[in-house]
């Protein structure tokens, strides 16, 4: 569904543009050091847009300077303290996250809005289940999809009518169901680009399920143009299933899949730890191919068949697999490294 454009810093969302992937850091913001490392760390995983809390005034001075050693676009999270969002925004932020209905008075939202507006900042409007008003609350008897769609529209509403649109949607719910609901319903109202997450998702095995699945229905849909997964753990983890969800639904090319089959009594080798060493090592190449780590013959040249390359162990030697067919055999303990001369090597 074709949204409008906006732009965050030098990248660019909605109108039909590739999905972008947001994380956020769990550094202090003051700590202007820790955060410049682990947004850089960030950004090579291929994190393309970048969330910082800003509790006080210190770290939003703070933003001038991370801004200055980092390359991707820099978004400002403000609660409560309209004077955070607009020191946050002359301090290089280039794009702030706000919830009108937490930052006070409708003065102090129009205060906000009018330094937006005179440095075309675009502005996120964040509401979550967990903050809906007392209000729609009532309305809906309970917290519902509808009712966080309404709270979000009458916020784009205030913010309009005070004479900027340069915005962003964003509405959070870690009720999965819940979630994909209010987006569908939220895409059929307004134009507006959307970010999509599920909210406190949870640790990396719940989250990572919720995620995908809360993720991959509203994606599915052709709703939704940045995401982020929310996971409770180490930022870079976000990033690496924010990709695989793409990929996976055919929304962004490039990278190497890996695949694997589950281990069973046949399994003769630490198939695990080999999958697991292969994953990491292919995060660093650019290639859009699939690669197979299979533990037994059944596995091996049979199910790898769909692969482009694939390696095979517990078979009393090692196996190199191109396109279904046995194309090198080595000893076991050398697949790893013979996985990666191929790729290092690699032509169609």
């Amino acid at each position: 569904m074709k949204t409008r454009e906006i732009h965050i810093g030098n990248k660019v969302i909605g109108g039909g543009n590739p999905i972008l992937i947001q994380s956020m850091t769990n550094t202090k913001t003051e700590d202007v050091k820790g955060t410049v490392a682990q947004i850089n760390a960030l950004a090579s995983a291929g994190c393309d847009i970048i969330r910082c809390a800003v509790p006080t005034m210190e770290a939003a001075t703070a933003l001038k300077e991370i801004k200055q050693s980092i390359s991707i676009p820099l978004v400002a999270d403000i609660h409560f303290d309209y004077k955070l969002a607009i020191a946050a925004m002359e301090n290089g932020a280039d794009k702030i996250r706000i919830n009108p209905g937490n930052i006070g008075s409708v003065e102090r939202v129009q205060a906000v809005v009018d330094v937006a507006k005179e440095k075309n900042i675009p502005i996120r409007v964040g509401v979550n289940s967990g903050s809906l008003e007392k209000n729609l609350v009532e309305k809906y008897n309970g917290v519902t999809a509808e009712g966080i769609v309404e709270s979000a529209l009458d916020k784009v509403q205030l913010i309009e009518s005070m004479g900027y649109d340069n915005l962003v949607i964003s509405i959070k719910s870690s009720d999965v169901l819940m979630c994909v609901k209010a987006h569908e319903l939220i895409s059929q109202k307004t134009n507006y680009p959307l970010h999509v997450g599920i909210t406190e998702a949870g640790t990396l095995i719940s989250g990572n399920i919720k995620s995908s699945i809360g993720l991959g229905l509203i994606l599915s849909q052709g709703i939704g143009d940045t995401i982020r997964v929310s996971l409770t753990g180490d930022p870079l983890e976000e990033i690496k299933s924010a990709k695989l969800i793409l990929k996976t639904l055919g929304l962004r090319k490039g990278g190497i899949e890996v695949v694997s089959c589950p281990t069973c009594g046949r399994t003769k080798i630490d198939l695990i730890g080999l999958a697991n060493q292969v994953e990491t090592m292919v995060s660093g190449y650019p290639l859009d191919i699939k690669v197979a780590v299979m533990g037994c013959v059944v596995n091996g040249p049979g199910e790898a068949k769909e692969a482009d390359i694939g390696i095979a162990g517990g078979i009393g030697e090692g196996l190199i697999i191109k396109h279904g067919e046995v194309y090198k055999k080595v000893p076991e303990d050398e697949l790893l490294s013979a996985l990666k001369y191929e790729l290092d090597n690699w032509s169609e």
